[in-house]
């Protein structure tokens, strides 16, 4: 099987990384991406600015790829996705040329000749990937290892706190989104009330660009509904995060609510979403209701697809559905500051010889990964492809305090306030809006 590629699912930082990793090996990879372009997920967010600096964001092994082309590595400064791509990925597909093949969407991966039940000979066959390109045509490909960089971006979580869809759902779909906002083009929200579902980096991205849309449109009104009490991890890691644009970008979101551009509500677990007159009303479970809405901007995660790895031999943890052997690392309801530790291709091997999941797929539900993590994945995993299995078990990264806190026990419980080795000093408090009450000293 040694002249098969190796097939990468996926042209996002990861995906790509890992083919150029394995040019430096002499394997010859084969990037199959969905999209129309490179990191065409990235591109989807492109209006936000990542927390990461440049050197956080560029691959080794890919910078040593593109230094014949003339490029040089940005050095500073935190990139907007669509800076990423254009400073850095959209030249790293061009590096790559016809070894990424775009508009090639992966339906399934097996082994030829063998389903999952199938123990004979197994390992000894190549893997297969199924593929739809655009049009529809359907085409089969033989590969010698399977790299899923996939990402988790196509599958959001819904607003439903049970993790199923809300009552009324699916059929509020058109208020619905799962895109950050964009003050660029603010027309959906100018004017009208937002309901705000999540309390991550992306819900602190949300409220920032709502509340400039709210500064430049007068009658803008935004709401922001999270599951936790208010404490000390609410805002994130603040003067903590040894990320400081991560932390600033907590306490931007801090800000707004002290100063009255954000109502915040606590405690609210989404258990319904109605529409009236064009709006949707989002109940908690416990009755509590929000005022009509113009869109409800849903911010609560993200999760795996593994429908076209059904054929293959996973094992996953049954919480996370990540790699078993990472999952105590990452676990939101067990992971502390700095206990993130970086992950190789021993740790993301799957039963299945030959397959690893990477980048943010192989995080499953977890909200916790990095860019930095993921480059040192693909680095191991195809030192591993390439049988150095000395590289491959050697550790080339020393992660920062993360600054991302669940603490044991309490994650995401309504009635705890959160926090962890990583929270600043206990703040002021913060005057919260209860739906069906007066802001005290009203």
């Amino acid at each position: 099987m040694n002249e098969l590629p190796v097939v990468v699912i996926g042209a996002g930082p990861q995906g790509l990384a890992a083919a150029a990793h394995l040019l430096e090996r002499g394997l010859e990879p084969l990037v199959l991406e969905a999209g129309a372009g490179p990191a065409a997920a990235v591109a989807e967010w492109g209006h936000v600015r990542l927390f990461s600096a440049w050197p956080e964001l560029v691959d080794a092994a890919s910078a040593r790829l593109l230094a014949p082309t003339g490029w040089t590595a940005p050095s500073t400064g935190y990139p907007t996705g669509a800076q990423w791509i254009e400073g850095y990925l959209a030249p790293l597909g061009a590096a790559l040329g016809d070894r990424v093949r775009y508009d090639a969407r992966v339906t399934g991966v097996s082994r030829k000749g063998r389903d999952r039940l199938v123990d004979a000979d197994r390992d000894a066959q190549p893997f297969t990937v199924h593929v739809t390109d655009a049009t529809g045509h359907e085409s089969r490909l033989e590969a010698r290892a399977v790299i899923d960089a996939s990402g988790t971006w196509r599958l959001p979580n819904p607003a439903g706190a049970d993790g199923i869809p809300a009552l009324g759902e699916r059929a509020a779909a058109d208020l619905l989104t799962s895109a950050v906002p964009d003050r660029a083009h603010p027309e959906r929200y100018a004017g009208r009330h937002t309901v705000v579902i999540g309390s991550g980096d992306s819900a602190f991205n949300a409220i920032h660009e709502l509340v400039q849309i709210a500064e430049a449109h007068p009658g803008t009104r935004i709401t922001w509904a999270i599951r936790r009490a208010v404490g000390t991890g609410t805002f994130g890691g603040g003067a903590a995060d040894q990320l400081p644009e991560r932390g600033a970008l907590g306490q931007r979101a801090r800000r707004a609510v002290e100063s009255g551009a954000v109502e915040l509500v606590t405690g609210f677990r989404t258990a319904e979403i109605r529409t009236q007159d064009g709006q949707a009303i989002v109940l908690a479970e416990d009755g509590r209701a929000l005022p009509p809405a113009g869109a409800v901007v849903v911010l609560t995660g993200f999760r795996p697809d593994l429908s076209f790895l059904s054929e293959m031999r996973l094992d996953l943890d049954p919480t996370l559905e990540a790699p078993r052997r990472i999952a105590a690392e990452i676990d939101p309801n067990i992971h502390s500051c700095g206990s993130v530790q970086a992950t190789g291709a021993a740790d993301l091997a799957q039963p299945e010889s030959g397959l690893y999941l990477v980048g943010m797929k192989s995080y499953g539900r977890a909200p916790t990964f990095l860019a930095l993590t993921g480059y040192e994945q693909v680095r191991s995993v195809v030192a591993a492809i390439a049988g150095d299995h000395e590289a491959a078990a050697r550790v080339e990264l020393v992660l920062p305090d993360t600054g991302v806190c669940g603490g044991a026990g309490v994650f995401d419980d309504p009635a705890s306030a959160g926090g962890g080795c990583c929270a600043p000093a206990a703040p002021a408090p913060v005057e919260l809006l209860e739906i069906g009450r007066a802001p005290a000293g009203a």
